[in-house]
């Protein structure tokens, strides 16, 4: 089931979040690296249901979180109507198109804010699967960015892609 993020929630998307950060170097922190309390996971939730530009949505199989996707749009007038996205999903649940459905979410919801028009993210270069992912749902590059990343003292570059919607 995908749905949106609720306050209740907080307590198993911290849980997730350090999950994740342990099966994957895709994503921009490691375990013990987001450093966020309970109180500021809820707040994020209440942001991203009171904004007409972001969203929090999760992915799960009874009654777990095996994904999440958050996008954050632009805060001021003239960027309002784009903004990025980060995605993670349990690694059990790799190859599954649990991503896709979650991206699909996304680009329905985006279409039907009357604000969202542009969807931006960054992928490392090496991730191809994402990328493929990513181009299959109508993602394009827009550029790389250099040394965009640095994990265990080795620099990654990143591909900027983005979606017109």
């Amino acid at each position: 089931m995908i749905r949106e993020a609720v306050l209740s929630d907080a307590r198993d998307l911290l849980d997730f979040n350090e999950a994740t950060s342990n099966e994957s170097d895709n994503l921009t922190f490691g375990p013990g690296e987001l450093g966020l309390t309970l109180s500021q996971e809820e707040e994020s939730i209440l942001t991203s249901r009171r904004a007409d530009n972001c969203l929090l949505i999760v992915g799960s199989i009874n009654d777990d979180i095996i994904a999440r996707l958050g996008f954050s749009g632009g805060k001021r007038p003239r960027i309002r109507h784009r903004g990025e996205f980060g995605i993670s999903v349990r690694k059990e649940y790799w190859n599954l198109g649990i991503g896709g459905l979650m991206l699909d979410a996304l680009i329905d919801w985006a279409r039907e804010s009357g604000v969202v028009t542009k969807i931006n993210l960054s992928v490392r270069c090496d991730n191809e699967g994402a990328i493929a992912l990513y181009e299959k749902k109508g993602f394009v590059k827009e550029g790389t960015l250099r040394k965009d990343m640095l994990i265990g003292g080795t620099y990654i570059d990143c591909y900027r892609m983005g979606l017109d919607v």
